[in-house]
């Protein structure tokens, strides 16, 4: 299946700033740049800058970024599901993970979250893919953002749904296993249905293991 990555940029100011929001990057373009101290929601930033250049070299990586003055400000990054997950079991080509949103703490208010994500979407590039993420609480920062787990749901949703993702019913164990857990998914209008009904299979197991 084609892979399309068709550069996407975007200038935006914030408080006297100028952000560019571009991507898909090239593996070459993030080694250039450098991480905000700020971006260890995942691991320490230069292990994430590592993994953010390991995404972007993959076929079917990518990676959007918010970047000032050579420094990433916030990234999202686009990928397969890691082997390991119940989300390969279908041997999709076409389906493809949001895997990380994250945005430096100096920048937050700014809509940069929404700009990440629609940047990826822009040109028609995902229309072929089923693109899914999994939004499990103890991956948000409660903490910085002052918000309860319910709250922080809902501005993931709020902001998740600015590209038309829904949220989708499954029986994924890890996603059952806390109420504000949910399942988000975006199908392209170039999607066959076979690969919504092998998604389908995927998203609920238990039903089709007898």
């Amino acid at each position: 299946m084609e892979h399309r990555k068709i550069p996407v940029s975007h200038m935006l100011s914030y408080k006297g700033r100028t952000i560019t929001v571009s991507g898909p990057r090239s593996p070459e373009d993030l080694k250039a740049l450098h991480m905000h101290h700020d971006l260890d929601a995942f691991r320490k930033p230069i292990e994430q800058q590592e993994a953010l250049i390991e995404i972007a070299s993959l076929p079917e990586g990518r990676i959007i970024t918010a970047v000032e003055d050579g420094t990433i400000v916030g990234y999202v990054t686009f990928h397969y599901p890691d082997e390991m997950e119940l989300w390969s079991q279908g041997g999709m080509m076409d389906l493809i993970e949001l895997g990380a949103i994250e945005v430096s703490n100096d920048y937050r208010g700014a809509g940069l979250g929404r700009l990440l994500i629609s940047t990826a979407f822009e040109q028609e590039q995902l229309e072929n893919c089923i693109v899914f993420t999994t939004e499990y609480y103890w991956h948000w920062d409660l903490k910085g953002s002052g918000l309860d787990v319910w709250a922080y749901r809902q501005m993931m949703e709020r902001l998740m749904k600015t590209v038309n993702m829904v949220w989708y019913a499954t029986d994924d164990p890890e996603i059952c296993s806390h109420p504000a857990n949910c399942l988000m998914v975006r199908i392209g209008q170039e999607v066959p249905m076979s690969s919504q009904e092998t998604f389908d299979r995927v998203r609920f197991r238990q039903r089709f293991m007898y």
